[in-house]
């Protein structure tokens, strides 16, 4: 298997305790109330491979978002402890990937269900457990768990929207809009506080892995979530933002898919848009160098990832089928 799965990668130690900060744009490893009951913890990618996390207060209890590589669910537990004495009763995964689903088997052991979109469980059964051992092997938080594969959802759901609403009055909605990031991706939508919960099917910044996408699809399923009534955006990795970020990641795959499929047209071979080179990115090799170039209105999303998403999206359009669907 290709080791150019960035979320398998080798981290840094565990992150100090998060600080909270209210107001501006958020950090890495601090946390965030977005409204009154709903808090944004910000992972950090660069050094620890962490997803974002939120944390959602109902009226006896609290829904996290992603379980987070094993390191970032204890750090996430902890916030959650420092923001409410409520228990954590559930945790959705929005995806399989290790930095939003190796941290389940903590949350579980800790009381909580495990959550998902039947997406997710599938996938895991068709990447595990070769990814959970690659990362046992290059991941101390990940290894020390002493697990053969990673812990499914202990639920699931196939009909969407899910819900989950109490007598505080708070409604939580989890939806399935298509394949985009993953076969399983999974969106939490707060309608009354018109909060949208995006994993990595909407990023804040160039942070699209597509190995596993459907790229030629990924702007119907940002398409279909952007149709709910937005204020806030809270992606999977990056800061919170709103409803622009929703426009932003939909152009970037609009455009890089465009721009892409020009060339295949024009008869370019890989090798003419994308270099021989190769680069570290979150310690694993990448195509360091490509000819394509995309409109400076979707710059926020690109970064040392292009030339890996060009290739993949090249061998999508050239095969003629979604690139999750290809050997890799």
């Amino acid at each position: 298997m290709k080791k150019r799965v960035w979320l398998l990668s080798t981290f840094a130690a565990l992150a100090a305790v998060a600080l909270f900060v209210t107001g501006s744009e958020a950090q890495p490893g601090t946390v965030k109330q977005i409204v009154p009951g709903v808090w944004f913890r910000e992972g950090d990618l660069k050094n620890l491979g962490h997803c974002n996390n939120i944390i959602i207060e109902m009226k006896d209890y609290l829904i996290v978002v992603d379980a987070n590589f094993p390191s970032g669910a204890r750090l996430a537990m902890e916030a959650a402890k420092k923001v409410s004495s409520k228990p954590v009763k559930y945790v959705f995964d929005t995806h399989h990937h290790g930095d939003h689903a190796y941290g389940n088997s903590l949350w579980t052991a800790a009381g909580a269900t495990t959550l998902a979109y039947k997406g997710v469980a599938e996938e895991m059964k068709r990447y595990e457990p070769a990814r959970w051992q690659a990362a046992s092997k290059d991941r101390k938080d990940v290894g020390e768990l002493n697990q053969s594969t990673v812990e499914p959802p202990k639920q699931t759901f196939d009909k969407s929207p899910f819900v989950l609403e109490d007598q505080g009055g708070r409604r939580v909605e989890f939806h399935f809009f298509g394949w985009a990031h993953t076969r399983g991706d999974g969106f939490v939508y707060l309608p009354k506080e018109k909060i949208v919960c995006t994993g990595d099917a909407v990023v804040n910044g160039p942070y699209n892995y597509t190995a596993d996408a459907n790229v030629g699809n990924w702007p119907n399923v940002v398409r279909a979530a952007r149709k709910l009534q937005v204020t806030h955006v809270l992606p999977g990795h990056g800061a919170p933002g709103g409803p622009e970020v929703l426009d932003g990641q939909m152009q970037f795959m609009v455009e890089l898919h465009k721009a892409v499929g020009a060339a295949v047209k024009q008869g370019k071979k890989l090798t003419d848009v994308i270099g021989s080179d190769s680069k570290a990115v979150f310690g694993n090799s990448v195509p360091a160098s490509t000819s394509i170039t995309l409109p400076d209105g979707v710059k926020n999303w690109v970064g040392d990832f292009l030339p890996a998403q060009v290739k993949d999206t090249y061998e999508e359009i050239s095969q003629k089928k979604p690139h999750g669907d290809l050997p890799h």
